[in-house]
């Protein structure tokens, strides 16, 4: 029991890490709690969905398309929105109810086009997982579990080894010296869009593919990505994917003591301590009082 925990603590904190990680990744740069950014997680296997079974494109296909087509929306929620409100330098609770109102909308959309019951993009049959230890295991969590190795250390070399990468650590650092300096802070900002938009795609196409999907699935999904977010410091990757595997296993393992819907409960707790005593999380440092 305790070793399946463990696992799915471990499959849970995959999932957590992908979304915190988009979302750390945006809000370094634009300051505002990017609600929207829930509606592209949700996005991702609903395009998958539209793809593979409205427009019949094969399964293989219609992933690839539907993470292009989520980053898309990501992209297009900051020219088309985001962007004109900076530029009449909108403040960032301007911001937040903006992307609030964005979320609603999009995801009452999506509710509108294919319903609100549970849809499966599933593409075989279930079957038993691997047996690893004494736990179960499936093909997809092995790859979730993969697949988040491996975009949390492309995003760590394309953070430090690309020209791209070190632009968007100078803007999150200081916007203002960015622009004095040249530095086109619009384009940084749509690719941070870019790249946390098709992360959040990939985690929400996961998740689907592991269990099923919901046009709600996102905020649930979103809250937990903060949190991770906070528990492990805004600026740091290893910490927020140290945060997350915190979060998923203290999750999972509290189910071995309580109920299983106290796990909400037990995120956010987790959450208040941190913010009590360590707001900056794991390896965050403290915000010098210019920054604030």
């Amino acid at each position: 029991m305790l070793k399946q925990l463990l696992l799915n603590g471990l499959i849970s904190g995959s999932i957590y890490a992908l979304v915190a990680l988009g979302f750390a990744i945006i809000y370094r740069t634009v300051r505002f709690f990017h609600f929207a950014h829930a509606i592209v997680f949700t996005s991702g296997p609903y395009f998958t969905f539209l793809f593979k079974n409205v427009f019949l494109i094969p399964i293989y296909l219609s992933i690839p398309l539907a993470i292009i087509s989520s980053t898309f929306l990501g992209c297009l929620l900051d020219i088309s929105i985001y962007r004109p409100l900076r530029q009449k330098k909108a403040s960032s609770m301007i911001l937040l109810l903006a992307s609030l109102g964005i979320y609603i909308v999009l995801q009452n959309l999506l509710s509108m086009v294919f319903g609100d019951d549970t849809k499966s993009i599933c593409i075989s049959k279930i079957l038993e997982g691997i047996n690893i230890f004494g736990a179960r295991i499936t093909s997809i969590q092995i790859a979730i579990i993969c697949i988040t190795i491996i975009l949390l250390l492309s995003i760590v070399i394309w953070m430090k080894k690309t020209k791209m990468g070190k632009l968007v650590r100078t803007v999150s650092n200081d916007a203002e010296l960015a622009d004095i300096s040249g530095i086109d802070s619009d384009k940084v900002i749509l690719s941070t869009f870019a790249i946390g938009s098709s992360l959040a795609s990939v985690a929400g196409i996961l998740v689907a593919f592991d269990v099923a999907m919901t046009p709600t699935m996102g905020f649930d999904a979103l809250m937990m990505g903060v949190i991770a977010v906070i528990i492990g410091g805004i600026g740091s990757i290893s910490g927020i994917a140290l945060g997350a595997l915190l979060l998923g296993l203290a999750q999972n393992l509290g189910v071995w003591y309580i109920n299983s819907q106290w796990q909400d409960a037990i995120a956010f707790a987790i959450m208040l301590i941190f913010l009590l005593f360590r707001p900056q999380g794991f390896f965050g440092k403290p915000l010098k009082k210019a920054e604030i």
